[in-house]
Protein backbone atom coordinates (compact mmCIF):
# COMPACT_ATOMS: atom_id res chain seq x y z
CA UNK A 1 0.00 0.00 0.00
CA UNK A 2 1.11 3.44 -0.79
CA UNK A 3 2.49 5.61 1.79
CA UNK A 4 2.08 9.23 0.63
CA UNK A 5 -1.65 10.27 0.73
CA UNK A 6 -3.60 13.43 -0.03
CA UNK A 7 -4.46 15.33 3.21
CA UNK A 8 -8.26 14.16 3.75
CA UNK A 9 -9.47 13.75 6.55
CA UNK A 10 -12.22 10.41 5.30
CA UNK A 11 -13.59 10.01 9.20
CA UNK A 12 -16.83 13.05 8.83
CA UNK A 13 -17.78 11.09 4.83
CA UNK A 14 -18.29 7.35 6.68
CA UNK A 15 -21.36 6.01 7.33
CA UNK A 16 -20.52 3.67 10.00
CA UNK A 17 -22.89 0.68 8.80
CA UNK A 18 -24.37 -1.85 10.81
CA UNK A 19 -26.42 -4.13 8.87
CA UNK A 20 -26.35 -7.52 9.66
CA UNK A 21 -29.25 -9.62 10.80
CA UNK A 22 -28.22 -10.75 13.96
CA UNK A 23 -27.09 -7.53 15.25
CA UNK A 24 -27.25 -7.33 18.61
CA UNK A 25 -27.71 -4.44 21.50
CA UNK A 26 -24.39 -4.69 21.86
CA UNK A 27 -23.27 -4.34 18.88
CA UNK A 28 -25.40 -1.67 18.21
CA UNK A 29 -24.27 0.39 21.05
CA UNK A 30 -20.15 -0.27 19.90
CA UNK A 31 -20.73 0.94 16.46
CA UNK A 32 -22.67 4.19 17.87
CA UNK A 33 -19.37 4.32 20.82
CA UNK A 34 -17.09 4.01 17.75
CA UNK A 35 -18.91 6.59 15.23
CA UNK A 36 -18.89 8.98 18.20
CA UNK A 37 -15.37 8.41 18.71
CA UNK A 38 -14.16 8.76 15.22
CA UNK A 39 -16.46 11.43 14.32
CA UNK A 40 -18.50 9.85 11.61
CA UNK A 41 -20.87 11.17 9.46
CA UNK A 42 -23.32 8.50 10.81
CA UNK A 43 -24.63 5.40 12.09
CA UNK A 44 -26.51 3.33 9.11
CA UNK A 45 -28.85 0.14 10.69
CA UNK A 46 -31.83 -1.19 9.79
CA UNK A 47 -35.04 0.88 10.77
CA UNK A 48 -35.36 -1.50 13.88
CA UNK A 49 -32.07 -0.37 15.40
CA UNK A 50 -33.18 2.92 14.91
CA UNK A 51 -34.78 4.61 18.17
CA UNK A 52 -31.94 2.38 20.08
CA UNK A 53 -29.32 4.22 18.27
CA UNK A 54 -30.85 7.88 18.53
CA UNK A 55 -30.83 7.28 22.03
CA UNK A 56 -27.07 6.23 22.27
CA UNK A 57 -26.31 9.31 20.04
CA UNK A 58 -28.49 12.04 21.62
CA UNK A 59 -26.14 15.15 21.95
CA UNK A 60 -23.41 13.48 19.49
CA UNK A 61 -22.27 14.61 16.32
CA UNK A 62 -23.38 11.51 14.41
CA UNK A 63 -26.64 11.02 13.16
CA UNK A 64 -28.37 8.25 12.72
CA UNK A 65 -29.24 6.81 9.15
CA UNK A 66 -31.95 4.44 8.03
CA UNK A 67 -31.97 1.77 5.18
CA UNK A 68 -35.17 2.13 3.66
CA UNK A 69 -36.70 -1.06 1.44
CA UNK A 70 -33.71 -2.70 2.03
CA UNK A 71 -32.10 -4.53 0.34
CA UNK A 72 -34.53 -5.53 -2.85
CA UNK A 73 -36.25 -2.65 -3.21
CA UNK A 74 -39.20 -4.58 -3.70
CA UNK A 75 -41.90 -3.40 -1.50
CA UNK A 76 -44.33 -1.36 -2.46
CA UNK A 77 -44.19 2.63 -2.31
CA UNK A 78 -46.72 2.97 1.05
CA UNK A 79 -44.69 0.55 2.36
CA UNK A 80 -41.64 2.26 2.17
CA UNK A 81 -43.18 5.51 2.81
CA UNK A 82 -44.32 4.62 6.50
CA UNK A 83 -41.00 2.82 6.93
CA UNK A 84 -39.24 5.88 6.18
CA UNK A 85 -42.07 8.34 8.54
CA UNK A 86 -41.54 5.42 11.28
CA UNK A 87 -37.72 5.71 11.09
CA UNK A 88 -37.60 9.44 11.19
CA UNK A 89 -40.15 9.69 14.25
CA UNK A 90 -37.45 7.41 15.82
CA UNK A 91 -34.55 9.67 15.40
CA UNK A 92 -33.75 9.18 11.29
CA UNK A 93 -32.39 12.22 9.69
CA UNK A 94 -31.12 10.38 6.87
CA UNK A 95 -32.82 7.62 4.83
CA UNK A 96 -31.18 5.55 2.03
CA UNK A 97 -33.66 3.98 -0.08
CA UNK A 98 -33.18 1.39 -2.50
CA UNK A 99 -35.44 1.79 -5.59
CA UNK A 100 -37.74 -0.79 -7.21
CA UNK A 101 -34.92 -2.31 -9.81
CA UNK A 102 -37.68 -4.00 -11.72
CA UNK A 103 -39.99 -1.03 -12.15
CA UNK A 104 -37.26 1.02 -13.55
CA UNK A 105 -35.94 -1.35 -15.81
CA UNK A 106 -39.62 -2.09 -17.17
CA UNK A 107 -39.73 1.51 -17.76
CA UNK A 108 -41.84 2.83 -14.98
CA UNK A 109 -40.17 6.66 -14.84
CA UNK A 110 -43.06 8.06 -13.07
CA UNK A 111 -43.65 5.40 -10.48
CA UNK A 112 -39.92 5.59 -9.23
CA UNK A 113 -40.47 9.47 -9.36
CA UNK A 114 -43.34 9.61 -7.26
CA UNK A 115 -41.90 6.92 -4.47
CA UNK A 116 -38.85 9.09 -3.96
CA UNK A 117 -40.72 12.14 -4.25
CA UNK A 118 -43.36 11.07 -1.84
CA UNK A 119 -40.42 9.94 1.04
CA UNK A 120 -38.52 13.51 -0.02
CA UNK A 121 -41.59 15.46 0.44
CA UNK A 122 -43.12 13.46 3.85
CA UNK A 123 -40.16 13.25 6.03
CA UNK A 124 -38.20 16.52 4.70
CA UNK A 125 -34.83 14.32 5.86
CA UNK A 126 -31.91 13.66 3.57
CA UNK A 127 -32.64 10.92 1.34
CA UNK A 128 -29.82 8.84 -0.71
CA UNK A 129 -31.04 6.88 -3.24
CA UNK A 130 -29.45 3.46 -3.70
CA UNK A 131 -28.81 2.35 -7.11
CA UNK A 132 -27.68 -0.78 -6.90
CA UNK A 133 -25.27 -0.10 -9.45
CA UNK A 134 -23.75 -3.70 -10.74
CA UNK A 135 -27.61 -4.70 -11.73
CA UNK A 136 -28.08 -1.37 -14.32
CA UNK A 137 -27.34 -0.81 -17.61
CA UNK A 138 -25.62 2.71 -18.07
CA UNK A 139 -28.74 4.11 -19.56
CA UNK A 140 -30.52 2.75 -16.53
CA UNK A 141 -28.03 4.44 -14.28
CA UNK A 142 -28.70 7.72 -16.13
CA UNK A 143 -32.19 6.99 -15.90
CA UNK A 144 -32.09 7.08 -12.47
CA UNK A 145 -29.34 9.65 -11.50
CA UNK A 146 -32.43 12.09 -13.06
CA UNK A 147 -35.36 10.89 -11.82
CA UNK A 148 -33.63 11.13 -8.00
CA UNK A 149 -32.73 14.44 -8.80
CA UNK A 150 -35.79 16.04 -9.98
CA UNK A 151 -37.61 13.90 -7.20
CA UNK A 152 -35.74 16.08 -4.34
CA UNK A 153 -33.10 13.22 -3.22
CA UNK A 154 -29.59 14.49 -1.88
CA UNK A 155 -27.34 11.61 -2.82
CA UNK A 156 -27.06 8.62 -5.48
CA UNK A 157 -25.47 5.59 -3.32
CA UNK A 158 -24.06 3.06 -5.32
CA UNK A 159 -25.13 -0.28 -4.01
CA UNK A 160 -26.46 -2.00 -1.05
CA UNK A 161 -23.59 -4.35 -0.73
CA UNK A 162 -25.49 -7.59 -2.19
CA UNK A 163 -24.67 -7.83 -5.40
CA UNK A 164 -20.61 -6.92 -5.38
CA UNK A 165 -18.90 -3.78 -4.37
CA UNK A 166 -18.84 -0.44 -5.73
CA UNK A 167 -15.89 1.00 -8.09
CA UNK A 168 -13.81 4.16 -8.88
CA UNK A 169 -15.38 3.62 -12.04
CA UNK A 170 -18.66 3.69 -10.59
CA UNK A 171 -18.00 6.98 -8.51
CA UNK A 172 -16.83 8.52 -11.63
CA UNK A 173 -19.58 7.57 -13.67
CA UNK A 174 -21.85 9.04 -11.20
CA UNK A 175 -20.01 11.86 -10.73
CA UNK A 176 -20.60 12.58 -14.41
CA UNK A 177 -24.17 11.77 -14.41
CA UNK A 178 -24.65 14.05 -11.47
CA UNK A 179 -22.54 17.19 -12.53
CA UNK A 180 -22.43 18.46 -9.03
CA UNK A 181 -26.36 18.68 -8.44
CA UNK A 182 -26.42 15.69 -5.51
CA UNK A 183 -24.05 14.30 -3.30
CA UNK A 184 -22.59 10.70 -4.39
CA UNK A 185 -22.27 7.80 -1.82
CA UNK A 186 -20.12 4.87 -2.31
CA UNK A 187 -20.77 2.03 -0.45
CA UNK A 188 -19.88 -1.84 -0.51
CA UNK A 189 -16.55 -3.27 -0.35
CA UNK A 190 -14.63 -0.74 1.04
CA UNK A 191 -11.75 -2.44 3.05
CA UNK A 192 -8.76 -0.71 2.75
CA UNK A 193 -7.66 3.27 3.79
CA UNK A 194 -6.23 3.25 -0.26
CA UNK A 195 -9.26 2.66 -1.52
CA UNK A 196 -11.50 4.96 0.10
CA UNK A 197 -9.58 7.53 -0.68
CA UNK A 198 -9.47 6.75 -4.54
CA UNK A 199 -13.13 6.79 -4.17
CA UNK A 200 -13.20 9.94 -2.68
CA UNK A 201 -10.73 11.60 -5.44
CA UNK A 202 -13.14 10.25 -7.83
CA UNK A 203 -15.80 12.07 -6.59
CA UNK A 204 -17.66 10.42 -3.60
CA UNK A 205 -18.86 12.84 -0.90
CA UNK A 206 -20.33 9.99 1.29
CA UNK A 207 -18.50 6.23 2.12
CA UNK A 208 -20.64 3.35 3.35
CA UNK A 209 -18.97 0.69 5.19
CA UNK A 210 -18.92 -1.00 8.47
CA UNK A 211 -14.88 -1.05 8.41
CA UNK A 212 -14.41 2.68 9.23
CA UNK A 213 -11.90 2.12 12.29
CA UNK A 214 -10.07 -0.12 10.52
CA UNK A 215 -9.39 2.16 7.61
CA UNK A 216 -8.93 4.92 9.97
CA UNK A 217 -6.24 2.78 12.31
CA UNK A 218 -4.47 1.92 8.15
CA UNK A 219 -4.21 5.62 7.54
CA UNK A 220 -2.23 5.64 11.01
CA UNK A 221 -0.25 2.61 10.17
CA UNK A 222 0.44 1.95 6.48
CA UNK A 223 1.81 -1.36 7.00
CA UNK A 224 -1.61 -2.48 8.70
CA UNK A 225 -2.65 -5.80 6.63
CA UNK A 226 -6.11 -6.15 6.43
CA UNK A 227 -7.97 -8.62 8.86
Amino acid sequence: MATDYPDIDIAPLIDHALLKSTATSEELQKCCQEAERFQFATVCVYPAHVKQAAEFLQGKAPKVCAVIGFPTGATTPLTKLYEAQEAVENGATELDVVINLGTLKAGKTDEIYREIAQICEETGQTVKVILEINLLTDEEKRLAAEISIDAGAQFLKTSTGWHGGTTVADVEFLKELTKGQIGIKASAGIRTFEQALELVIAGATRLGTSRGPDLLRQRSNPQQMED
